[in-house]
């Protein structure tokens, strides 16, 4: 810590996650931004560089990371590239605090090796626990690290946790928005493109988590983190669509009471609590006006037609590598969606087909995991 401030490493912070970690430091202070990072965002992320100036930036992509040096060649910032640099800058000794908000399976390494350097993790990055869940939970626990939810649901579960005990939770109700497709049937959704699954209702998000709320594995990720996150069972998580996202999720107790998070739809809200646990930080602009909300209402999800929800569950319920096949699966389809090569509803049969096909490990290693995704995208390539 210096000069009072704690010291914070962000990676992804060129995407959505990051570009609102570093709204809410300019805002509220209390943290020195000591390392950046990104995939190949180089234009923003000189911008960041001039207003935060951190100590490193890493580009992961090669040809970025040159460019970046060039441009910020009339500062004292190191500039580094690839997994080498993500390493690097999560086991700084300046740093107090990683947001890890990078997206995809190259956020799993950075964020064990914080673990192990004993850093607070700020989590917005869902493969961590969901390929990697029972390695990450106990490494946590031995390290003492606290892991903070930065995900809106996850952190409405924790926020409805406090003061409460663990062993009285009878189950969780993860809720979802429903997506830009909710009520839409087969037929609309055979002929939907790209363009029509990123005009999400409620909540500003990047393009691949928007398709995955479309398609409902989003929810399904989110049940594989709540259940590492949360100790609990898949079959004590139960999702239910609150079309309006102002209740982020609840948690039921055995008694029979519920107790919510509710707040209007922005990630502000999340990743400040993360930042700046247990002290709760103004923010004006983040209010819920009870006179103009008339209702909130409640539906069941579509789990015949949205797949994806069934999907996490039959993964969970396998276990060992069989979600990062999902995961990965999903992610390849996505990717081809968006480029316009495969239709929405292709997404759930990319994935039944690899779930259907990679060969089961029941308690995968770090590596067994990164080689499941590759014989994953290879299968579906």
């Amino acid at each position: 810590m210096k000069d009072g401030l704690k010291g914070l490493t962000i990676f992804g912070s060129t995407g959505s996650i990051g570009t609102q970690t570093l709204e809410i430091i300019r805002r509220q202070g209390g943290y020195r931004v000591v390392a950046l990072s990104a995939y190949s965002h180089v234009s923003l992320m000189e911008e960041q560089i001039r207003e935060f100036k951190p100590d490193y930036a890493v580009m992961y992509s090669k040809d970025a990371a040159s460019d970046l040096s060039a441009r910020v060649s009339d500062l004292p910032v190191k500039v580094l590239s690839g997994m080498e640099g993500l390493l690097e800058i999560a086991t700084l000794d300046a740093v107090d605090t990683v947001v890890a908000a990078l997206v995809g399976m190259i956020g799993i390494r950075p964020t064990i090796a914080a673990i192990n350097a004993g850093k607070t993790i700020a989590l917005a990055n869902k493969e961590t626990l969901v390929t990697a869940g029972h390695i990450i939970m106990p490494l946590s626990k031995e390290k003492n690290v606290p892991i903070l939810p930065v995900d809106s649901e996850h952190s409405a579960i924790f926020q409805s946790m406090q003061g409460e005990d663990h062993g009285e939770i009878r189950k969780i109700l993860l809720t979802a928005s429903g997506g830009p497709f909710r009520g839409k049937k087969r037929e609309d959704l055979a002929g939907m493109k790209a363009a029509d699954a990123l005009k999400h209702p409620n909540w500003s998000m990047g393009k691949k988590v928007t398709i995955d709320s479309a398609s409902l594995v989003n929810k399904g990720l989110e049940v594989i983190e709540a259940k590492w996150l949360f100790d609990v069972e898949a079959t004590d998580i139960q999702v239910v669509i609150q079309p309006e996202s102002i209740i982020h999720s609840m948690v039921e107790y055995r008694d029979g009471a519920v107790m919510a998070q509710l707040g209007v739809p922005d990630m502000k809200l999340p990743i400040q609590y993360a930042l700046f646990y247990p002290k709760r930080m103004p923010l004006e602009d983040n209010r819920l006006d009870f006179y103009k909300l008339s209702r909130i209402n409640f539906e069941e999800p579509d789990r015949e037609l949205f797949k994806g929800l069934d999907f996490a569950y039959n993964a969970i319920e396998r276990g060992g590598n069989i979600p990062t096949v999902f995961n990965a699966a999903n992610e390849v389809a996505v990717e081809r969606f968006l480029k316009g090569e495969i239709g929405f509803l292709d997404i759930y049969d990319y994935i039944e087909r690899a779930m259907d096909s990679i060969g089961f490990i029941e308690d995968p290693t770090l590596e067994e995991i990164l080689d499941t995704e590759a014989e994953t995208r290879k299968l579906l390539k």
